[in-house]
């Protein structure tokens, strides 16, 4: 079946930044060969996803309702107050049989002569041929010339009140203490996912889109607290329900309950068959989802690069492709779905219809009670409600677990090596910094670092430059075990960096990089990150000597100025000063710059230059740069190529040796005569 799909927005989101080919598919590599990692925004969402493999729903269920153990006692009581709940209930249509049994008996009762006995009345009846009529009354119990006792039906109508009310106190008691389950659930579900995302090396957040990663640690999240919601507490009542009613249908007519479940199996069949049809369909719905949230993230923030570039169409494109993919599997995953619901109403109807006609025939035959059919019947509505409340609960299961199959991806992606137990440290931390034959690669055929080896005396400044992808960053990613060495070893004063925890040996570094990164807060807030103590003092020290108070005092708010999660209302130079800056106040005994000034103008960097060169004093100093002009006073300058050190020295000497290094400077500091090769 084909459904109109709504009419595609004229405008969209722009295309991905660098070029990528809108609704591009490639598979996301964790970094380029030769150079750093690709950052998240570089992938396009539409590369393989998770969620596109066939699910485990047993086995993810399975799982899931682990998650529910340590609300156990809750769940018992969820049960205790379900099964009370249910018992009233279902004796209220049996106590309503009663008081239509009294209404009708008074009726006819006020016909019949009195004086006279039933069985008089009966024997009377059968002497004029009226012999059905004569069944029927013996069927009732009636007082011939009596009519309704409205005491008796005051009474019972009383009790029903109390019996209703009761249950639903005690549904509304299993509803109370359900949200709590749920919500306490998903909340430790979400503490894992976050504790999770801790623990994730860095080779995986990049080799995932940004907007598919989020879209499963809330989309998916909140769709798994929803399903969990509404189908929880409903399907215990559902189940007790289909139980208690059974009961009550057998007690009251053995001959119409087997008639009644006849159907069961039928209704079984039609959900099972359904449900199973749909089940794709919502692993569709959730994939897709993932994707067109990873497209509008990283449009968004590449918007105005890409405005530049006039990729709007294209992105347009992009995003009504995977909406239209969201659309289909969404559409057909609900409308599935959606159909079990009149099916089985229409199965019930037709149970309906027999248990009406059969029941009928035997008050006729007074075997069976007017009240008695009247309470089977309403049994028998009660019956097929859960049944198929159970079976249009299927769409939000299969959905749940759709999403808790994707959370349960993440939960189970390979997690960075653990910290040592008996952790390492050095004695003094002076900053020496050893690298020691070290091999690594981020894809085992595509060798980068082979058998690399260095030496960084405390204080000295080291100078990294080469060509792009030629492995600078790499470096600095390995030695702060943002990924883990191949082979070799990384020393810090003599200790093996894999011997210590990562966070005493980040917190022993500082680092500034070319990507500035800021938070939602105040520019205190931000130039104190990673200093808890520090003093506003320290704060204003720490901006005044990287240049970043005289920008500061211009603001209306000073340092309380609140500034959002991309500093958008300060500029790119003045966000870098603000990393410097906090950088600065950091202290760290190992300093690492990417690039750090490339946003900055030729004015600042001079001014930032003098405040480095203040920082870097007494201070191991890793600096990758492109402009050669800002490591000119290095200790020692690395040149990398491919990922290996061709050559190292001072600026004089490098320049002396006129190899890699004197045609980078070159390149730089002499007008071009001819094409670069």
């Amino acid at each position: 079946m084909s459904a109109q799909r709504p009419a595609a927005p004229a405008g969209g989101p722009a295309a991905a930044p660098g070029g990528a080919a809108p609704g591009g598919a490639g598979v996301p590599r964790p970094g380029a060969p030769g150079g750093r990692p690709r950052g998240p925004g570089a992938w396009m969402a539409g590369a393989g996803m998770p969620g596109e493999k066939s699910m485990d729903f047993r086995g993810s269920g399975a799982r899931f309702l682990r998650h529910l153990r340590p609300e156990r006692w809750a769940l018992v009581a969820v049960l205790v107050f379900g099964v009370a709940s249910v018992v009233l209930a279902v004796i209220g249509p049996k106590l309503l049989g009663n008081a239509t049994n009294v209404i009708f008996d008074g009726i006819v009762g006020k016909q019949l002569p009195a004086g006279i006995t039933k069985d008089q009345a009966i024997a009377g009846l059968r002497a004029d041929g009226q012999d059905q009529f004569a069944d029927m009354l013996a069927g009732m119990n009636v007082v011939p010339g009596q009519g309704i006792d409205f005491d008796q039906l005051r009474r019972i109508l009383l009790v029903v009140v109390v019996i209703y009310l009761g249950s639903f106190v005690f549904g509304w008691l299993q509803g109370r203490i359900t949200a709590g389950v749920v919500q306490r659930t998903v909340y430790r579900l979400r503490e894992q996912v976050e504790s999770k995302l801790s623990r994730l090396p860095l080779k995986y957040v990049d080799g995932q889109p940004r907007g598919e990663l989020l879209s499963r640690v809330t989309n998916d999240i909140d769709n798994v607290s929803q399903s969990l919601q509404q189908t929880l507490s409903q399907l215990i009542t559902s189940v007790l329900t289909v139980v208690g009613v059974l009961g009550m249908m057998f007690w009251i007519s053995p001959l119409l309950a087997v008639i009644a479940l006849v159907t069961v199996p039928l209704s079984v069949w039609i959900a099972a068959v359904i449900a199973k049809r749909s089940r794709p369909q919502f692993i569709q719905q959730w994939a897709v989802t993932g994707q067109l949230n990873a497209h509008i993230e990283e449009m968004y923030t590449g918007h105005s690069l890409v405005t530049v570039f006039g990729r709007q169409q294209e992105a347009a494109q992009t995003f009504t492709d995977r909406n239209e993919k969201l659309y289909d599997a969404s559409f057909k995953a609900q409308f599935i779905s959606g159909t079990i619901q009149p099916a089985l109403g229409f199965v019930s109807n037709v149970n309906y219809l027999i248990v009406a006609v059969v029941g009928g025939l035997r008050v006729a035959s007074g075997t069976m009670s007017l009240g008695d059919v009247q309470a089977f019947i309403q049994y028998s509505r009660q019956f097929s409600q859960p049944i198929n409340q159970i079976a249009s609960m299927a769409n939000l299961l299969q959905s749940g677990i759709a999403s808790a199959e994707r959370v349960f991806e993440l939960l189970d992606a390979p997690e960075q090596d653990p910290d040592p137990v008996d952790a390492a440290h050095p004695d003094e931390v002076r900053g020496r910094v050893a690298f020691e034959h070290v091999a690594f690669s981020y894809s085992p055929d595509v060798p980068l670092i082979e058998d690399l080896s260095l030496d960084a005396e405390p204080g000295q400044t080291i100078a990294i430059v080469g060509p792009t992808g030629a492995g600078k960053t790499t470096l600095v990613n390995l030695l702060m075990r943002f990924y883990e060495v191949d082979a070799g070893r990384i020393t810090l004063d003599g200790t093996d960096t894999r011997e210590m925890t990562r966070d005493a040996l980040r917190s022993q570094m500082g680092m500034v990089l070319q990507d500035t990164w800021l938070f939602g807060g105040t520019i205190a807030e931000n130039i104190a990150y990673g200093v808890d103590s520090a003093t506003q003092e320290e704060i204003v020290a720490a901006a005044e000597a990287t240049h970043v108070d005289r920008f500061v005092r211009t603001l209306p708010d000073g340092y309380d100025t609140v500034i959002d999660d991309e500093g958008a209302n300060v500029s790119a130079g003045e966000k870098q000063l603000l990393t410097i800056a906090r950088a600065f106040l950091a202290d760290p005994a190992i300093l690492i710059l990417d690039e750090a000034t490339s946003s900055v103008d030729t004015r600042t960097e001079v001014l930032v230059q003098q405040a480095m060169n203040a920082l870097r004093a007494g201070r191991t100093s890793f600096v990758i740069a492109h402009r050669l002009s800002t490591i000119r006073d290095a200790d020692v300058i690395l040149v990398m190529e491919h990922g290996a050190i061709v050559e190292q020295g001072s600026h004089e000497v490098l320049l002396a040796a006129d190899g890699a290094y004197a045609r980078l400077y070159a390149s730089q500091f002499a007008a071009a005569v001819s094409p670069v090769d």
